[in-house]
This record gives C-alpha cells, sequence and structure tokens, in this order.
C-alpha cells in the first residue's frame, strides 16, 4: 500500500472492477480490466454459498445478472456455480460467478484488492485468507457502527489490514486508536456539504493519527449507487463524466483524499494525470 501510494500519488479504486462490454462486475476478468484501465485497487464484493464456499458477487443484483428472483446467499457452491450472467454469457464461453479462490489465484502481484460486503462471514472467511499468504495485497471493510463484525476482526488479530466505513469523524478517530486493529484507512461518507469530513485540516489531522510510518489512508466513494444517496457531498461519478473531473474530483485532491473509488478509472486516472501535469 504505502509503494503504491508512493508511486501514484492519489490512489483509484475501481468499483467491482471495470464491466465494460463483454466483461462482467466481480470476475477475474473484471478484476484485470480494471488494472488495465487505470486503477491501482479493485473493490469485489463478496457472498458465501450454503456450505461455505466463497463467490464474488453483489447480493441484491440477482434480478439484473441472472434474470431471476432469488438470493444467492440461499444456493450451495453447485448452484452457484450453475448460474449464468446473462448479458455476456455465450455459446462458446460461459460467463458465470467467479470464486473468491480464481480471483485470489489470478491476482497479479502488485494489486491489492478491497474486499466488501464479506463480513457476515469473517468468522470463516478471516481463517481461508490468511491460508492464501496474500493479506498484503488486500484490505478488509465494515461499518464502523458494526461492533459485531469489527469484534470478529480484532479477534483474529491486527494482521489483516481494514478500512472501516465511518460516518462521522469521531467513528475515524476510534477505529484508528484501536490497538487491536490494522486500520490502515478510512473510508468516509459525507452525505451533505457541511460535514466535518469535507475540511483539509480535520483530514489533514485524521493521518497523523495512525503510530506507524505508513500515514493513514483517507478513501472517498464517487460512485453513483442505484438508491441515489450522496457518498461524499455529491462530488461522484456522475458529475465527473457529464459535468468535468475538476468539478467532481477537484475538491477531493484538494483535500488531501487518499483513494477515490469510482466506476470510471480510466477518466479519474487521466484527470489525476493532468493535474500532475498542471501542479505548482
Amino acid at each position: 500500500m504505502a509503494t503504491l501510494r508512493a508511486d501514484a500519488g492519489m490512489l483509484i479504486m475501481a468499483h467491482r472492477g471495470t464491466a465494460v462490454g463483454s466483461i462482467t462486475e466481480n470476475t477475474v476478468a473484471a478484476v484485470h480490466a480494471a488494472l488495465r484501465s487505470g486503477a491501482d485497487m479493485v473493490e469485489i464484493d463478496i457472498v458465501a454459498s450454503t456450505d461455505g464456499d466463497f463467490f464474488c458477487f453483489h447480493d441484491g443484483a440477482e434480478s439484473r445478472l441472472f434474470g431471476q428472483e432469488l438470493n444467492i446467499v440461499d444456493l450451495s457452491g453447485r448452484e452457484i456455480r450453475q448460474l449464468r450472467y446473462i448479458h455476456t454469457d455465450r455459446t462458446d464461453r460461459s460467463a458465470r460467478v467467479a470464486s473468491l479462490a480464481d480471483v485470489l489465484h489470478h491476482l497479479p502481484p502488485r494489486a491489492v484488492l478491497n474486499i466488501d460486503r464479506s463480513w457476515r462471514w469473517w468468522d470463516t472467511l478471516l481463517p481461508w485468507l490468511e491460508e492464501w499468504e496474500v493479506t498484503h495485497q488486500l484490505t478488509l471493510k465494515c461499518w464502523a457502527k458494526d461492533d459485531s463484525s469489527v469484534d470478529t476482526l480484532r479477534r483474529q488479530g491486527p494482521q489483516l489490514p481494514f478500512i472501516p466505513i465511518c460516518e462521522s469523524l469521531d467513528q475515524a478517530h476510534a477505529m484508528v486508536a484501536d490497538p487491536r486493529l490494522n486500520t490502515v484507512g478510512v473510508e468516509l461518507l459525507a452525505r451533505t456539504p457541511d460535514h466535518p469530513a469535507l475540511d483539509r485540516e480535520a483530514i489533514s489531522e485524521l493521518k497523523e493519527l495512525r503510530p506507524t510510518d505508513e500515514p493513514l489512508l483517507v478513501m472517498i466513494n464517487s460512485e453513483v449507487l442505484r438508491d441515489g444517496v450522496p457518498l461524499f457531498a455529491g462530488h461522484d461519478d456522475e458529475s465527473a463524466v457529464l459535468i468535468s473531473p475538476h468539478t467532481a474530483w477537484g475538491p477531493l485532491f484538494d483535500l488531501g483524499v487518499d483513494i477515490i473509488q469510482t466506476d470510471w478509472p480510466w477518466v479519474l486516472r487521466d484527470y489525476r494525470a493532468w493535474r500532475a501535469d498542471h501542479a505548482d
């Protein structure tokens, strides 16, 4: 993480990988497409089957992606492997749900995965991840207010890098100060423009809390969710592509944000390069 930060400056995280054309989100192909599209990190969603296999999928998207009314977490591993993505499946190449093992097996050496929506299965997932010996390429996330999941991570020990989702600066401060967690970063949510997180001094103070040689990474979500709820005061992907990247993302760079998660990594990559070329 520190090497990526030094090399790239502000880091780009691709939301569910990059799903364009024949590529489906949360797949091995989506991870590689994201890295080719300018991402430094890739966010993926995890579910578990009823018999304990781990798959890359955002539950709740079954109707959109499979054309079926079902809940993937109610299925066995065998049943999940029989599912097909209706918009990318074809005769000569089946579009299947990727297992987490497949994604980790094909993960490039310098790539970093941010694992989302997995906290329900941390009791079994965290020991499973330790066996892969790729924890230096992973970050975990869950809500800072989710006491049960955070306690599970504490019991596992501070080996696994953690980026809690924080709705307030107080939550962020508490997570960073907890010695039983390896909080390498925080994801800040700000619904309105008057949120205290939209202050460069507050962000700077937060970064200084991590008592190591590696500064805390502050992450902002830029993607637009289907419910339309602002994740960071309207500084989002739609503004970037429909108005201008400078309007949407410029204030985030000015705040000193370290990671921006986006569905448009190539647009953010180009804007990051533009900023570097026009730096004072």
